[in-house]
């Protein structure tokens, strides 16, 4: 009851999940990915435990996407009613549509990614996210995000929106959550998840780069800060908080006319 994609960026290595489905709260049920590891996203009669198992077989055992699918897959009874789709850290992409999932379904591969659907409207939509991931430019998060929105306007969920997920990790683990995983993002309930998800990624970038303002500032170098908070404050004009810690930044260093503008808001 859901399309999703799983993908590598070859430049970064990062690695995602992105998902659209009529269902309340679909990320935490479809989309599982770790730094340095893999992707996966599980669907259709949806079993989660495809997430974590998948996961830790290609951690622990080193296994490859394929492999790890091929395992779960043979001892699942339930492997007709499933759809699955696994990528690994160096990109290699493994996908299952099950024989009784619900029409339309069905699946498409790209180069190092893999996008799947089940109860389409129409015939078509993996396709026509993997064509819009292929020729999306950007970072890997706005790349999944024009993948949904390419389902969506080749047709998308026969019952309509719902809920939302992106989440995209880093190549490698380390640094910290936020660096290991740069996007978390659910929206669980709303009637425009797409348009919604993609105001929440915004306000992600724009928070990103008042936290590397925060840095910059801790390190001393408060003209490099006041560019990065002056610059997510001009990016979410409508955000107070980045209004205010920009004039509090701008206090701290004595321009305290232009705080004044900044705080007023």
């Amino acid at each position: 009851m859901t399309y999703s994609i799983v993908a590598r960026d070859p430049a970064s290595g990062e690695l995602g999940v992105a998902v659209q489905s009529h269902f309340f709260g679909v990320g935490p049920v479809v989309a599982f990915a770790e730094a340095g590891v893999g992707a996966v996203a599980t669907q259709a009669i949806v079993d989660p435990a495809y997430g974590p198992r998948g996961l830790d077989l290609m951690r622990g055992a080193g296994s490859s996407a394929p492999e790890t699918l091929h395992r779960l897959l043979s001892e699942d009874p339930q492997e007709p009613h499933r759809q699955v789709a696994m990528l690994d850290r160096w990109g290699r992409v493994a996908v299952h549509t099950g024989g009784k999932c619900i029409a339309f379904a069905g699946h498409a591969v790209g180069e190092q990614s893999s996008a799947q659907a089940n109860i389409m409207r129409d015939r078509g939509v993996p396709e026509a996210m993997v064509g819009a991931f292929r020729h999306e430019q950007g970072d890997l998060a706005a790349r999944l995000l024009a993948a949904l929105d390419g389902a969506q306007a080749a047709g998308g969920d026969l019952r309509g929106c719902q809920s939302a997920a992106l989440l995209v990790v880093a190549a490698r683990p380390g640094g910290g959550p936020s660096q290991e995983r740069p996007f978390d993002l659910r929206v669980e309930d709303h009637h425009e998840p797409l348009r919604e998800l993609r105001r929440l990624v915004d306000l992600k970038r724009a928070y990103d780069r008042a936290e590397a303002g925060d840095e910059l500032a801790a390190e001393g170098d408060m003209e490099a800060a006041l560019e990065q908070y002056a610059a997510a404050r001009a990016a979410q004009p409508g955000s107070a908080e980045l209004a205010f810690w920009h004039g509090v930044a701008l206090a701290g260093t004595g321009r305290e006319a232009e705080a004044r503008d900044a705080l007023a808001e």
